[in-house]
């Protein structure tokens, strides 16, 4: 067996593909406020892609990578390869089969979905009538997303980060020229990008193959229902569906109710999401996917005591990313939308509402952070029905502040509703992951929480003197919003880790065998 790396390299690799992924994602996103804006057009469009998008992480990264990975983390360890191999064919058949048939039956009934997850777009035909179209557009894009992310998974069961981390990079490259060099031909502009997801999902299905081929995985598919381990990953999924991605059930629920809110609602949440979600997708899905196969072979060798220590490391590492995150996001999120998005269409409108959302979904990236890694340490162990119970309560929270706060906040208040349900949802997996005595909290964490403590405070300090008012930040040029959100940012990092290191943390402390 190969050696393994560390879990701080694996992640710092992770991070950094994911990294680059996400400074794209936000020039696509600077070209598509730039050339659409926030409006009717952008609010259909980011509904039709929000749907198989939704779908991908609720099934393909969400529910069938956690039941999965475990699964084929214990063929690796107890089973020879060959057997793998058979349980690889086996899963490929099986899911594509599934996948094409959702594809199908979503191309006849397009419109219905539509009506469920946008009702209030009914009430607007133009809207309604571009969504349907583009949705038809979009949605192949889920079978394709789903094989890359069953690719994805499996490279990652076999120790390579780097190549599925660095995938979704290709979605931004796609939608970007697709909306500098398709949106001029095209009549109806906005239908580019819904091509270029489209497009994107072939590709980076495509991309995988050959790495899959080094590690002699690359198998053709064959339908299996019966096959022992494709049983156990469906018998894993079904609850899982609710458990693992209840971050993105609640923000679908969010879209639902700012269907029915004035035009660019939909917009705002988007462009504030995107944001927020930084964070999440730089270090806190690099940490759990790093930490779900480690965890597993864990499991899978009896060794407890390994188990809760990489735990222990990975909620470390959570707090040490997203406390610093939260308050950054919440203190310069004026800045960020103007230097970012407010340009061309995107109005000075657009950014006071979006930055409202963004300061709410501030509140809970910590809890959004958690959800990911914490979940992992009851999946690993193949147990789902308790991050389900969990993610039930979470989601009929968020459904009950959502009718409370929509009324007094309109959109932003769907954005809090959001980041407290998620934070409650963290803190229940925390809750019973001690309570099972799966995880036991290591030594050193009164000192490591008052080293964490100071030093954030000093970065908020820092930044919240740095920093004027929007009003300031709108009357600059793109040059001058740059070179002060670039200064600020450096700053506050620079503060943070050196506080950090005056109070004697050390780099040494975060290594951890995988």
């Amino acid at each position: 067996m190969a050696k393994q790396k560390s879990l701080a390299k694996s992640t710092g690799l992770v991070s950094s593909m994911t990294m680059t992924s996400r400074i794209l994602g936000f020039v696509r996103d600077m070209v598509v406020a730039h050339i659409f804006g926030a409006g009717i057009a952008t609010d259909a469009f980011f509904v039709a892609f929000k749907i198989p998008n939704f779908m991908r992480r609720l099934f393909a990264e969400g529910a069938f990578s956690q039941a999965f990975v475990p699964v084929l983390s214990g063929y690796r360890e107890q089973q020879t390869h060959a057997e793998a191999r058979d349980f690889l064919r086996h899963i490929a058949g099986t899911l594509g089969l599934a996948l094409l048939l959702v594809t199908i039956l979503a191309e006849i009934i397009t419109p219905g979905l539509i009506a469920l997850f946008a009702p209030g777009f009914l009430k607007d035909p133009t809207r309604f009538a571009m969504a349907t179209d583009m949705l038809r557009v979009t949605f192949p894009y889920l079978l394709f997303i789903s094989l890359t992310a069953f690719a994805g998974a499996t490279l990652n069961s076999y120790g390579n980060f780097g190549i599925p981390a660095f995938t979704p990079v290709l979605l931004n490259l796609a939608m970007i020229v697709a909306a500098l060099y398709g949106a001029p031909h095209m009549a109806n502009p906005i239908e580019a990008l819904a091509w270029g997801v489209c497009v994107a999902g072939i590709i980076q299905f495509l991309f995988q193959l050959p790495f899959l081929w080094r590690l002699n995985l690359l198998v053709w598919p064959k339908v299996n229902w019966s096959d022992p381990g494709v049983r156990r990953v469906l018998t894993l999924m079904v609850p899982a569906l609710f458990g693992v991605s209840v971050a993105q059930v609640s923000l679908l629920i969010d879209t639902v109710f700012a269907s029915f809110l004035p035009a660019g609602s939909v917009s705002w949440l988007y462009f504030s999401d995107r944001l927020s979600s930084f964070p999440l997708g730089v270090f806190g899905v690099a940490i759990a996917t790093v930490i779900l196969p480690s965890l597993s072979r864990k499991h899978a060798n009896k060794s407890p005591d390994a188990y809760a220590s990489t735990l222990d490391w990975a909620i470390r590492c959570v707090l040490l990313i997203g406390l610093p995150s939260a308050l950054g996001l919440l203190i310069l999120s004026g800045p960020l939308l103007v230097s970012l998005f407010q340009y061309g269409e995107f109005t000075r409108h657009d950014v006071l509402m979006a930055q409202r959302s963004l300061m709410a979904f501030a509140v809970g990236v910590p809890g959004f952070m958690f959800i990911k890694v914490l979940a992992s340490g009851f999946y690993a162990q193949q147990n789902v029905k308790t991050p389900v119970k969990f993610a039930v309560v979470a989601m009929l929270t968020n459904m009950v502040l959502n009718l409370a706060l929509v009324f007094p906040l309109a959109h932003a208040g769907l954005a809090l509703a959001t980041a407290i349900s998620s934070s409650l949802n963290a803190l229940l997996l925390f809750y019973g992951l001690k309570k099972r005595g799966i995880y036991t909290p290591q030594s050193g964490w009164l000192k490591y929480a008052g080293r964490l403590a100071l030093a954030n405070a000093a970065m908020a300090v820092a930044l919240w003197w740095g920093s004027d008012n929007v009003d300031q930040w709108l009357a600059w040029d793109w040059h001058t919003r740059a070179l002060h959100l670039s200064m600020l940012v450096f700053c506050g990092v620079f503060i943070y880790f050196f506080c950090l290191h005056l109070t004697g943390l050390k780099v040494k402390d975060f290594r951890h065998p995988a």
